[in-house]
């Protein structure tokens, strides 16, 4: 049997004749290349977890394809934290920019850490996404599409990879949270219902099909909420410090998770400024960097400022993020704090023990804001 991928083409939040054009030139391009079955939805970012093409990406059990107007990081961190995960798929559409941001990366090693993805199982299947963004030619994202189906062709004969089942271990650690603002299963949070695989079966025949292309017509409002990239987050837990309106809790194990994405204040990414990996994406804002670019690989000893967007030369990350966050809690008519939680959270053991000369002179070196 010839191997086959699917391919999500995620439509943008606007009416744009432009976008909309590439999409359809995209979606009539596969449709007329073997081996593809394509659905269309509204915005990815949009769905929440019990929507219909939410569900009908659950079903999805092998490698696939998203096409999207958002930074590949950020594409591939919404579908995982509604509990549809793979590896990393490498695409050849990268921007120029890009390119050179990444070989200046290669220079700046630093200590390893752990990462919360080091602890997790991921399903034996690759998730590659497109940036809709990268280039106005739809036939270069075509193209790309018929490299990877002939590249994961070979991989199914020498390795026995993209057809595998998915490994419903990765969810489990989501199950059962152990903070007081846990979710109830009403598809809002990130628990899996026990009736998903019935939901799964009832989208079968909920879009409209033309050929091989399956459209799903949903009306999905516009969400703003924070994605952790987990490949990233070293679990520090300073975002659920930071954050005062319940968006991040924990899961039983005391990983960090956005918890209540839709408690967040339209338009703040305070806490994607103070987390110190760079681990937290707002998909939708202007800034690069916290929308998901592939800058930033790793954390870095600098005043991340200009690079974050910050309005006024002088003033830190951490010194914008506060202010955001004083602004959006004077809007919800609460008292503002300032600078209030911003000390840095270490674990306990870490926390209490006596501090030496070394803490000094870091303390030293981090006020010289070099």
């Amino acid at each position: 049997m010839a191997k086959r991928i699917s391919v999500i083409v995620s439509q943008g939040q606007s009416s744009n004749p432009s976008k909309r054009r590439l999409e359809e030139e995209i979606i009539a391009g596969l449709m007329f290349e073997p081996g593809f079955d394509v659905t269309v939805t509204p915005h990815l970012y949009d769905l929440k977890a019990d929507s219909t093409g939410m569900l009908a990406f659950k079903g999805i059990s092998g490698d696939m394809i998203v096409c999207s107007w958002m930074f590949e990081r950020a594409a591939h961190w919404i579908l995982d934290r509604n509990h549809i995960a793979g590896h990393v798929g490498t695409t050849l559409l990268v921007n120029e920019d890009e390119e050179d941001e990444e070989e200046e990366e290669e220079e700046l090693e630093e200590v390893e850490k752990q990462r919360v993805i080091e602890h997790r199982d991921i399903p034996n299947r690759r998730i590659y996404c497109f940036d809709l963004k990268t280039t106005n030619r739809s036939q270069d994202y075509i193209a790309e599409a018929k490299r990877i189906l002939a590249e994961l062709s070979v991989d199914v004969v020498s390795l026995g990879l993209g057809g595998a089942q998915m490994d419903t271990s990765a969810t489990q650690r989501f199950e059962k949270p152990t903070n007081s603002t846990s979710l109830a299963r009403d598809g809002s949070g990130l628990e899996p219902t026990s009736e998903v695989n019935e939901q799964i079966e009832a989208t079968e025949n909920s879009g409209t099909e033309e050929g091989n292309v399956t459209r799903i017509d949903e009306r999905a409002p516009r969400r703003w909420y924070p994605v952790i990239d987990y490949s990233r987050c070293t679990n520090c837990l300073e975002c659920i410090d930071f954050c005062l309106f319940g968006v991040y809790g924990v899961d039983r194990i005391d990983t960090i998770l956005v918890e209540q994405p839709d408690n967040c204040r339209k338009g703040c990414p305070a806490c994607s400024r103070v987390c110190p990996e760079n681990a937290i994406i707002f998909p939708q804002h202007k800034t690069p960097v916290i929308a998901g670019s592939a800058e930033l690989g790793t954390s870095l000893k600098i005043d991340l400022s200009q690079l974050f967007g910050a309005p006024d030369k002088g003033r830190s990350a951490v010194q914008v993020a506060a202010d955001e966050r004083d602004q959006q809690l004077a809007i919800a008519g609460r008292e503002i704090v300032g600078m209030q939680g911003l000390d840095k959270r270490q674990p306990n053991h870490k926390r209490n023990r006596q501090r030496d000369a070394l803490d000094h002179l870091v303390d030293q070196l981090d006020q010289l804001d070099l």
